[in-house]
């Protein structure tokens, strides 16, 4: 199987290529330096680099950054930081879409999955906060839902998914972890998710999968 793991240079990428190729498949590791999701031209030159694959992994995220971090209340919006959160968990991921979904098989199992989150469910909305990070999964959840569709005109076997990780001990992550259980190293999320893919079905397709295999509501 070739698969394409883009985000490869983040804590959960780096650890599904690794887990990838210790199942000896041709892993396509694209990093920042290779995909600005910001920039679609540059979306084009990887997939035409790569030319074909069986499943392509987005695995990537903004959740803070050195300026902002998640909007605790109302008074905290800001416009710019609230589209740049757009940009990256939601536009980068439909616009790799544009351009890597074609290049799966027509025929058979194909599998494009993106790295969401549970807090982009707005039925398990109950402690408010987050607002970007939140509004902009919810976002990348329907955009996932109407590839779906789309996609199952192109291939009737494809898969196109949503997977929430759970919390991974990453950069991403690390400013908000509560430790205990429910806290993965990298490697372990790695195998859970892939683990969550191999059980997957075409009938799956569109829907938002939490890291043990259990469907997240909308």
């Amino acid at each position: 199987m070739r698969a394409v793991v883009i985000g490869a240079g983040g804590g959960i990428g780096a650890a599904l290529s690794s887990a990838l190729e210790e199942e000896e498949n041709d892993v396509v590791r694209l990093t920042r330096a290779d995909l600005d999701l910001t920039d679609e031209a540059s979306i084009v030159a990887a997939a035409s680099r790569v030319a074909k694959a069986d499943l392509v992994v987005v695995a990537t995220g903004l959740l803070h950054d050195a300026d902002h971090g998640p909007e605790k209340a109302l008074r905290d919006l800001d416009p710019v930081w609230l589209a740049r959160q757009y940009a990256i968990n939601a536009i980068g991921p439909a616009l790799v879409a544009k351009h890597f979904l074609p290049l799966l098989p027509r025929t058979g199992r194909s599998v494009f999955a993106a790295l969401s989150a549970r807090v982009g469910s707005i039925s398990d909305n109950r402690l408010g906060g987050w607002y970007g990070y939140r509004a902009s999964k919810a976002a990348l959840n329907q955009l996932i839902r109407t590839l779906a569709v789309e996609d199952k005109r192109r291939n009737d076997r494809g898969i196109v998914v949503a997977l929430h990780p759970g919390t991974v001990d990453t950069r991403l992550s690390k400013p908000f972890q509560q430790g205990g259980r429910d806290l993965f190293q990298p490697d372990r999320a790695a195998v859970q998710l892939l683990d969550v893919l191999d059980g997957l079905k075409p009938v799956d397709s569109g829907k938002l999968f939490a890291w043990d295999g259990v469907e997240i509501a909308p």
